[in-house]
């Protein structure tokens, strides 16, 4: 099986120890890797250039290593120095789902979604929260975020933020978008926060693991309280999840930020089917998101928890959802847990503003607050996300 059939890249994350130094000399003398420190080299450019980056706001390194080179990595794993773990860089995609009519509901002021989380009715507006939305990219030229203050970065090889697919816009426009357009609802929760748009997606909606680690370590370094990931890959039932991206993530609320991803879109609960949360939302320290329709039923795609690895933690609005796409088209409705997960980055702007809190009390007071629903937790986990 190649690399590609196997859902791998064919490179390697590094995981590093906590106390972990020195880590470009032993990649080198371990392995003969040449690998460059992102806080000399930066954060884009040498993820397909070199042999080797050091992410060190992550302490992980994302590595070319040939069947030998890989042989010595993993063999150091149990030598004393900093290298923990050793495993494979996988493919991630944004997670869409068949778009489902909602039930009608009039929406002539605020979507849907809006409405279900309390958005309305807050005086809260996310004013001075830095969210980061790792996706796709965004429409630069978007006439709804006209005025706002953005910041954007590409980690995808060849391509510019400019959004050429269009998940990525929506997603922005449903975490920080407006509420008062031009025309049409509006469909934004968080519509004052601060904009970090990572493409970390090609336009073709597919991307891998060290380009999105670097947007996450990019986001920490922007100083980013939330980070809204509506991406990711399938996981067999059992499956354990990434360690590397578990304390990635641990690492990541330590310092303030919050992780937050879709839990998937691979059930099939018409005809039986519950899959289990993916990667990367399956890891504990990642919030993972499930999708709800306007009927607070759960959606049919979205995954659940049925085992002891991955589970989900709460859910947002992810059917029918209205928000900004590319021009000329403007708007669109699409489904997916992927349109929850930036309902749920939004309100977590809001909480952050509204009460200072960050990293394990932000999501803390996520889950606190959320509106419980007459559906078991192992689909709907504490509930849904409500605006403070």
């Amino acid at each position: 099986m190649t690399s590609a059939q196997s859902g791998t890249t064919g490179r390697y994350l590094v995981l590093l120890e906590d106390d972990w130094s020195g880590a470009t000399r032993e990649l080198n003398r371990v392995a003969g890797i040449r690998a460059v420190d992102s806080a000399q080299a930066g954060l884009a450019q040498p993820l397909w250039e070199a042999e080797g980056l050091v992410l060190r706001e992550l302490g992980v390194a994302l590595v070319s290593a040939n069947p030998d080179q890989l042989t010595s990595l993993t063999a150091a794993v149990d030598q004393p120095g900093p290298i923990a773990l050793v495993e494979p860089e996988r493919y991630v995609q944004a997670i869409a789902a068949p778009t489902e009519k909602a039930t009608e509901v009039d929406e002539t002021t605020f979507t849907w979604g809006l409405q279900a989380v309390g958005a309305p009715h807050s005086a809260v507006t996310g004013a001075g929260v830095r969210v980061a939305v790792l996706d796709t990219g965004l429409d630069l030229t978007h006439p709804d975020l006209a005025g706002r203050t953005i910041t954007s970065k590409s980690f995808v090889e060849g391509e510019e933020v400019q959004d050429g697919h269009g998940h990525g816009t929506h997603c922005v426009g449903t975490s920080c978008g407006p509420r008062r357009p031009a025309s049409g609802p509006g469909y934004g929760v968080a519509y004052e926060a601060e904009i970090y748009a990572g493409k970390v997606l090609s336009n073709a909606g597919s991307g891998a693991d060290g380009g999105i680690l670097a947007g996450i370590a990019w986001a920490i370094q922007n100083g980013c309280r939330v980070v809204s990931m509506s991406l990711g890959a399938a996981v067999r039932p059992g499956q354990p999840y990434s360690r590397t991206y578990e304390r990635v993530a641990s690492r990541a609320l330590a310092r303030g930020t919050l992780i937050i991803a879709a839990a998937g879109n691979e059930s099939d609960r018409a005809h039986g089917g519950i899959a289990p949360v993916g990667h990367p939302a399956n890891c504990p320290s990642i919030l993972a998101v499930g999708a709800v329709d306007v009927r607070e039923k759960i959606a049919d795609f979205s995954s659940a928890t049925v085992d002891a690895v991955g589970a989900v933690d709460i859910v947002g609005p992810g059917v029918d959802v209205y928000s900004s796409w590319p021009l000329p088209t403007r708007y669109r409705r699409i489904s997916g847990t992927s349109m929850a997960t930036p309902h749920a980055a939004g309100i977590a702007a809001l909480i952050a503003q509204s009460t200072g809190a960050s990293g394990y009390e932000l999501w803390a007071r996520l889950a606190q607050t959320a509106r419980r629903l007459k559906l078991p937790s192992t689909d709907v986990g504490s509930g849904m996300v409500q605006a403070p």
